[in-house]
């Protein structure tokens, strides 16, 4: 499954970026006559008219901690990580197609302890929109927004029992709404009134154990499995998103995303947010420091602690997620 799904994306992210390759050209016959014979030099390609604007960055960001006889104490550490960014967006006339690819991966090495996870993220974008003519910034849009992680996650020091895996959970957007875009900031929002969002539990393990918002398993008195746990839900609900980015400072740039999610027939007025705001600070053309925070609200993520001290994770009621990350690193940008 993991395989079949990770195929599928980067093929569908592949075709945008084989799309970009094409480009209409406009030629321009060079007609001046050459000596006596009135020969016609050969055509002279003079405009090339590309309708594609394509981004990548890829970077790695390095922290190390080191002592030796410190008197203060201290562990010996070191993190990395390894983020990428991706962008093909097509523009002509009427139409406007925005796909956008984002992966992040850390780690931390801490000497006497394990390796552990500490930034895990796969987000795919694609909107495509439609406006009724040239001067109008507002567009009839289609949107699909995807997000996964990696690799196991857990609730260190506890490393036998994952807490998350890849597509568990999963989270796919669906919907058609209205999105307005500035001629000139780096600024799109958008509406959409029908959206079908599906979470993926798809770890029968954690299925069962009703993680994620999903369906649990059906057991008797005695802890007996009747019915195994459903492995996807579906909502159907309203959706906001928000995106921009700016350069407020030289060598200062910052950059927002808001998205606010409501389910129609589950508790509406319960919001999901998933709010992000990074500043990017450039110290040359390959040195960048980034400064980033990310708050969630899920109603249907239940946090889960070990309360008594048995060993036993108890469930409790949603909670207000919250990170932070300070990095420094190289950056590299074709």
């Amino acid at each position: 499954m993991k395989i079949r799904l990770l195929s599928a994306l980067l093929c569908l992210f592949s075709t945008t970026s084989f799309a970009s390759a094409f480009y209409q050209t406009t030629i321009i016959p060079d007609t001046t006559r050459a000596g006596e014979d009135n020969a016609v030099q050969d055509s002279v390609e003079t405009d090339v008219v590309t309708y594609w604007d394509e981004k990548n960055a890829v970077g790695l960001d390095f922290n190390e901690v080191a002592f030796v006889n410190w008197s203060s104490g201290g562990n010996n550490s070191v993190s990395a990580l390894i983020h990428g960014d991706f962008e093909r967006n097509y523009k002509k006339k009427l139409t406007n197609w925005k796909n956008s690819a984002v992966i992040r991966y850390g780690i931390n090495a801490q000497e006497g302890r394990e390796i552990r996870k500490t930034e895990d993220e796969l987000v795919f974008s694609s909107s495509f929109g439609y406006r009724r003519d040239s001067t109008s910034n507002f567009y009839y849009s289609a949107r699909m927004d995807f997000n996964t992680q990696f690799t196991n996650g857990y609730r260190y020091p506890e490393t036998d029992i994952p807490i998350s895996k890849f597509m568990a959970p999963g989270y796919l957007f669906l919907g058609v709404g209205a999105e307005f875009s500035h001629p000139e900031e780096d600024l799109t929002v958008y509406l959409s009134p029908i959206t079908q969002k599906s979470t993926f539990v798809l770890d029968q393990r954690l299925a069962n154990e009703g993680m994620f918002g999903v369906t649990p398993a059906v057991r008797d008195e005695d802890g007996n499995l009747i019915e195994e746990g459903e492995s996807v839900r579906t909502e159907f609900g309203l959706q906001f998103t928000n995106r921009f980015s700016k350069e407020v400072f030289e060598n200062v740039n910052l950059k927002h995303r808001l998205n606010l999610y409501s389910d129609y027939l589950n508790k509406f007025g319960n919001i999901d947010v998933d709010w992000q705001i990074n500043v990017n600070l450039k110290v040359n053309d390959f040195i960048k420091a980034n400064v980033g925070s990310q708050i969630r609200y899920d109603d249907d993520v239940k946090y889960k602690e070990d309360f008594d001290g048995d060993g036993e994770l108890e469930t409790t009621g949603p909670r207000l997620q919250f990170k932070q990350t300070l990095g420094v690193g190289v950056v590299y940008e074709f």
